[in-house]
């Protein structure tokens, strides 16, 4: 493992970082070269989506003018003799340039960037621009040869030690080297590079040259890191339901011939090497349906009828909206096709008019020549509604669910539960039919299927059936769901599901060599009575795949010397009693004899006919799934030679290798290169799977069966783990959450989550606090991930499991854990396991205890548990209440009488509740120790005391006569009340007229900070709508009609009614604005150089005017009003301005505490920041935002507290935003901040944030900076006013913008 002629030194690059607008980032690597060249410069472009172009020059010393270079990157232009234009190149990391320099004497490069629609992106005081140093003498941080040659071993080590050449040695040199250098430029100091090599041990003897073992005592727990960002799936619209929009030239060229701008929907079908194209679109207000045909060479007809109801009726259509050349038949239709040729192709169609009727959708048939054509078997059909089936509540009702298709399955059960021959016919017959039902259908076919799996239902009642029958009929299914999974990706994780619970299936032989074998393996080892002879009845009657367990109880009775307590122990151990084998039609009541002589011979065809049985049984078990895509043949001893199963094309031979290595290693107890092995066959055989192949099917239950082996493998081993063994866990956790984006279909976050464990564990340091905290803050953000996907599932899974499990008469038990279940099964709870178990070592290396405390008070109280604090909070308790609620979103308001809130849910520091909750004196604090909430549920009713050690929190039991009832402090303000505010007679004011009496205190306080604070804080241009607008605009004759609605549904909730606060708000949205308000606003934006909406067309204004209405709509928001009700104020002198200022697409947001709020420590600053706008620090948005806290006298030494977790950050375009400004916000002692709602113009784009990339988490440098500056203009504004201040504000291009700023409470 040497390099050739290695230097003793390496040196790392100098890194420039740009931010360029709209989230775009571009690092530059500027770094020594070889080969004749002075100097290299690396451009990278990070979070962009589309090819820029760098127009470029080079610059002299003491000179302005660009220099053409000789020696350019490949694809570069000159552009008017002045300039050169380089296009930036797809890599896997990103979009790069590299510019390799011959000329010492070039001083800098100056560039600006530039998109396809000529939009220019560069620095506001003009280029930007790359200096070159002088490469001789600057001083490089440099990295040791002895951690380059280390990290080579270690890259040598992971990859099983092989023999390599020279010239693959120098390769994972060159590779060591620069993976080293990429952590240098991030930050990495050389200690930490050193401690993440060898953990604590400083100095190491290195073997160069072969496979000496090295003790891994101290080093970190290496496995292979994959580009999981080719994982990506995202689901997609044009494939959101069952045969629709795939691509078809068909399609194109009928809707460019008759669709016109009017078309809705569009679907096709493939019928042979023909298409069918649907498109449906309106013509003056009537629906017509045009269905299109390549077909040619015969007559083609449409048979075709009408579904009103549900899309399983097929009606006849009313006689007055036949086409042309049709006729009605009984309970159909006939129409002829008409033909069309046009320049793009010929065609045949048939136009329906359905004029306004209401249909659900039409089902049709094809006849051509002399032959029916159908699809799949069904009919096809053509959904004339948006998914049927509504996603909400509903239990047994049939909400949530696909109705007709679980009716119709209720009504086929007891034909279904003749054999699985029945069963799995009827399964291939509805899922054809429901394919046009999207994922619901599915997932009602999944449902049926999983009752079946599970025993819930009867696999064989009174009828006699040959295996080879159950067979084809599997294989029927299978080839069915085989063709879903490729042609609709949006449901392949369904379609593993219903697959996972069936078997596989086969033509021909595969079945009936069950019924043959059985007859030889009592003939060879003279079995042919007692137990063996009522299986073999059994089996020739109706086998099952419980005939699986039966043969796998066999083996285990034989191979233990027969003892019978083996054989019982194997069923009961996969759910088989006595009483289920006496239940058969063929019952099985007799115990297994055999004589000790045919012991070998027992096994050896125990062994084969176990292959056989779970080749049609057991389509995801590990050997059969192997065996089938590896080939087999049976011969010589085989009780049944000349079976021979081919093998599957397309197999790599590093997948065989994988798969044999699997098969010699599954029995291990060392199961980490047996998972890795696992993992890596997932990953090569996951190209294979996204193609049409014709055994596809057998691929997939391959995949299944190594996804279910990786889980099995993790428990088998997280056995012998405990809390002491971290890099085991941190190891396991990498191979379960790949694995688990293997399996997930819109595995955006998992994927994200995946990029930044990486990052993780590159950084890998035992004991160190900080390291801890990005762990954590991962795995925070994984579990958001994993609730995210149950509460998925259960939304969409639980309703059909309630629904159709009344219907067959399901155990309730088995109900009510149904999705619950189907989650444990997955590789999602191995997961989540771990997680759990590495969780409580992280936070005793972070320091982070049990709690976060968010509000610091010691109460006493009684306990009563919620699952959502949300729904109790508008209860008056009567008693000190201390509520511990399973979720908590931040948004809501703290019930009158409570005096704690704990929740394992993390809001934000700075959210609504968290505020709320220290201004109201009620503790609040997150719980991380599940064992620690079970024990407060106990103690339901119970008084309890909670006192504070250190950031920690303890209880204990009290008396209720130790509580005294008159103890309970209300949160209530008192003494508080609302200055009601008159129109000034303006219905729109510049910043410079902004006074008390027309705004609220966030445009009062953005005014007196103008002018105040230095230059590099910016302050945003503002204007406002001032109080009293809305009440003059109301009144206005246009919305008079309006005021008395709105008046009287505010009678109606003073008397209680909180439902009419939604109608209110609707009302709102519907008034019109006076023209002079438009006038005025129009006026003060443009004089303040704010974009008028207006200009851009009216349906701009429109979309402005609402975004207004909205804001003085949020009065009524039900939180705002309980809030206000509580503190006693009066809600009709409530006035609301609207604070109007364009948005700043921010790279980050933050908001200031310059009092830490947890402490109450005055000399620190504490501040939270997000990546994007700051909703999602302020708003009911999952997961944590990045935290830190800076002493005021030494502001350039931020400590970071927390690291994000965050899943989503929000981005918007150029527009402007409508801001609540309302007098009841900032009352000395009521904190109304947060209460009423800002919207923008325009809606933001919600994007899956990705820190592994992120530069203010891996470029500690620039962290520094960013977080120095905001440190700073928190100092600066608190000295402003003379108090701790609560602050808000954005970072773009690295400077920094206040938004509002406003008292601390």
């Amino acid at each position: 493992m040497s390099s050739s002629n290695p230097t003793s030194y390496s040196r790392a690059p100098l890194v420039h970082h740009f931010e360029l607008g709209e989230g775009i980032q571009l690092q530059v690597n500027v770094s020594g070269s070889s080969n004749g060249f002075y100097a290299k410069i690396d451009f990278q472009l990070k979070n962009c989506s589309r090819q820029l172009i760098m127009h470029w020059g080079g610059i002299y010393q003491g000179q302005t003018k660009w220099i053409l270079l000789a020696d350019c990157p490949p694809g570069t232009s000159t552009y008017k003799q002045s300039a050169l234009q380089t296009p930036f190149v797809k890599t896997r990391d990103g979009y790069m340039i590299t510019i390799q320099l011959r000329d010492p004497k070039l001083q800098a490069i100056e560039f600006v960037l530039k998109d396809e629609r000529d939009r220019w992106y560069k620095l506001k005081q003009g280029n930007l621009r790359i200096e070159i140093p002088d490469l001789a003498s600057v001083s490089y941080p440099s990295i040791p040869i002895e951690l380059v040659q280390h990290k080579a071993y270690l890259m040598w080590e992971r990859k099983g030690k092989p023999r390599n050449s020279p010239q693959q040695e120098k390769q994972d040199y060159e590779d060591s080297l620069r993976e080293l250098q990429g952590q240098l430029s991030r930050g990495m100091s050389l200690d930490e590079l050193r401690s993440s090599l060898f953990g604590t041990n400083k100095t190491r003897d290195i073997p160069i040259g072969g496979p000496t073992v090295i003790s891994n005592q101290s080093s970190f727990v290496h496995h292979k890191r994959y580009d999981v960002s080719q994982w990506l799936t995202k689901r997609s619209d044009s494939h959101s339901r069952g045969a629709n929009s795939t691509s078809s030239s068909l399609l194109s060229v009928v809707e460019r011939s008759m669709g016109g701008d009017d078309v809705t929907t569009r679907q096709t079908f493939h019928v042979g090497n023909n298409e069918i194209a649907i498109l449906l679109k309106t013509v003056r207000g009537d629906y017509h349906v045009l269905v299109a045909t390549n077909m040619k060479g015969s007559t083609v007809l449409l048979h075709w009828g009408v579904s009103k109801l549900s899309a399983n009726e097929w009606l006849a259509p009313p006689s007055e909206m036949l086409p042309e050349r049709s006729k009605l038949l009984n309970g159909a239709c006939q129409t002829y096709f008409q033909e069309m040729s046009t320049g793009g192709g010929f065609f045949q169609f048939v136009d329906i008019n359905l004029q306004k009727r209401d249909f659900v959708g039409i089902q049709f048939i094809l006849w051509s020549g002399s032959s029916w054509i159908k699809n799949d078997g069904s009919n096809f059909y053509i959904n004339l509604k948006p998914t049927g089936s509504k996603v909400g509540k509903g239990a047994g009702n049939g909400n949530g669910t696909v109705k007709w298709l679980l009716d119709e399955i209720a009504e086929k059960e007891k034909d279904a539960e003749r054999s699985l021959m029945h069963r799995f016919n009827i399964a291939t017959e509805l899922t054809g039919r429901c394919r046009n039902e999207g994922e619901l259908g599915l997932i009602g076919i999944l449902v049926w299927m999983r009752f079946m799996a599970c025993r819930q239902l009867t696999w064989n009642k009174n009828y006699n059936v040959k295996p080879r029958e159950i067979s084809a009929a599997q294989d029927k299914l299978t080839d069915l769901l085989q063709r879903i999974y490729t042609e609709e990706p949006n449901h392949r994780e369904i379609v593993r599901l219903i697959m996972a619970s069936i078997g596989r299936g086969g033509e021909g032989d595969v079945g009936q060599r069950i019924r043959d074998e059985i007859l030889v393996l009592q003939r060879n080892n003279d079995c042919k009575g007692g137990m063996m002879e009522e299986w073999h009845q059994k089996l020739h009657n109706n086998t099952s795949p419980d005939d699986v367990i039966i043969c796998q109880a066999l083996l285990d009775y034989v191979r233990s010397d027969f003892k019978t307590d083996v054989y019982w122990r194997t069923l009961n151990a996969n759910g088989l009693t006595k009483t289920i084998l006496a239940s058969y039609d063929r019952p099985i009541v007799s115990e297994p004899r055999f004589r000790a002589d045919t012991k070998d011979g027992l096994i050896r065809d125990l062994t084969s006919y176990l292959r056989t049985l779970k080749a049609v049984h057991s389509g995801a078990d590990l050997e059969s799934a192997i065996v089938t895509c590896l080939g087999y043949s049976s011969k010589s001893h085989d009780f049944m030679g000349g079976v021979n199963v081919q093998s599957v094309g397309g197999i790599s031979l590093k997948l065989r290798e994988c798969l044999n290595f699997i098969q010699a290693h599954v029995e291990d107890q060392n199961v980490g290169p047996l998972m890795e092995k696992l993992l890596e066959a997932r990953v090569e055989l996951r190209p294979i799977l996204l193609k049409p192949h014709g055994r596809l099917k057998d691929l997939i239950f391959l995949d299944l069966a190594l996804d279910s082996s990786v889980r099995t493998s993790m428990e088998r081993g997280f056995k012998e783990l405990n809390n002491s063994h971290l890099q085991g866990i941190v190891s396991f956790i990498s191979l379960m959450l790949e694995n688990l984006c293997l399996s997930a279909v819109d595995n955006e976050d998992l994927i994200c989550c995946m990029k930044d464990w990486y990052r993780v564990c590159e950084l890998y340091r035992p004991n160190d606090d900080r390291w801890a905290l990005q762990a954590k803050a991962v795995l925070d953000r994984v579990r958001l991930a994993l609730t995210d996907k149950a509460h998925y599932y259960h939304k969409m899974i639980q309703p059909s499991a309630q629904y159709l499990g009344q219907l067959l008469g399901v155990q309730k038990w088995a109900i009510d854990i149904f999705t619950e279940e189907l989650i444990r099964a997955g590789s999602a709870a191995s997961l989540s396991l771990l997680v759990n178990r590495l969780d409580p070592v992280l936070r005793k290396i972070a320091n982070l205890g049990c709690w976060q405390v968010i509000s610091p008070v010691e109460v006493c109280g009684f306990v009563t548990a919620v699952n959502e604090l949300i729904s109790v909070q508008n209860k008056v308790y009567k008693r000190p209440t201390i509520i511990v609620a399973n979720k908590v979103t931040g948004e809501e308001e703290i019930p009158d009488g409570a005096v704690g809130v704990l929740t394992p849910d993390m809001p934000d520091v700075l959210s609504h509740v968290s505020v709320r909750a220290r201004n109201s004196k009620v503790c609040f604090a997150t719980c991380f120790d599940q064992n620690i909430l079970r024990d407060l549920k106990s103690k339901e009713g119970k008084a309890i005391s909670i006192q504070l050690r250190s950031m920690d929190l303890v209880y204990s039991d009290i008396t209720s006569s130790d509580l005294s009832l008159g103890s309970n402090s209300s949160s209530i303000p008192r003494g508080l009340s609302l200055k009601k505010k008159d129109f000034g007679g303006k219905y729109a004011i510049s910043i410079e007229e902004f006074t008390r009496e027309l705004v609220g205190a966030k445009s009062y306080n953005i005014q007196y900070l103008r002018g105040k604070v230095p230059t590099w804080i910016k302050v945003p241009t503002s204007v406002a709508l001032p109080f009293g607008v809305f009440e003059i605009v109301l009144q206005a004759d246009i919305n008079k009609d309006l005021a008395n609605r709105i008046s009287s549904f505010v009678k109606l909730v003073s008397g209680g009614d909180l439902s009419k606060l939604q109608t209110i708000q609707e009302t709102i949205l519907r008034m019109s604005p006076p023209s002079q308000l438009i006038n005025e606003l129009k006026s003060k934006m443009k004089s303040s150089r704010i974009p008028w909406p207006g200009d851009e067309g009216e349906a701009r204004w429109n979309q402005a005017w609402l975004a207004i209405k909205k804001v003085w709509a949020s009065k009524w928001n039900e939180r705002a009003y309980i809030s206000c009700r509580k503190a006693k104020l009066n809600h009709d002198d409530l006035r609301m301005a609207v604070l109007v200022q364009e948005i700043i697409n921010a790279d980050y947001a933050f908001v200031i505490h310059t009092r830490n709020p947890l402490t109450g420590n005055s000399s620190e600053i504490y501040t939270e920041i997000v990546k994007g706008l700051g909703e999602t620090l302020v708003g009911a948005y999952p997961g944590r935002a990045m935290s830190f806290v800076t002493k005021k006298s030494d502001l350039k030494s931020p400590v970071v507290v927390g690291y994000p977790s965050k899943q989503i950050g929000l981005f918007i375009r150029k527009s402007i935003i409508f801001r609540s400004d309302s007098n009841g916000e900032d009352l000395e002692g009521y904190a109304g901040a947060g209460l009423y709602d800002s919207v923008p113009m325009d809606k933001e784009e919600k994007v899956i944030l990705d820190y592994s990339c992120d530069w203010l988490i891996v470029d500690r440098s620039f962290q520094r900076f960013i977080f120095l500056k905001i440190a700073e203009a928190g100092k600066i504004i608190e000295g402003l006013y003379g108090s701790a201040q609560d602050i808000e504000g954005v970072v773009k291009d690295g400077e920094v913008y206040v938004v509002q700023t406003r008292p601390q409470m």
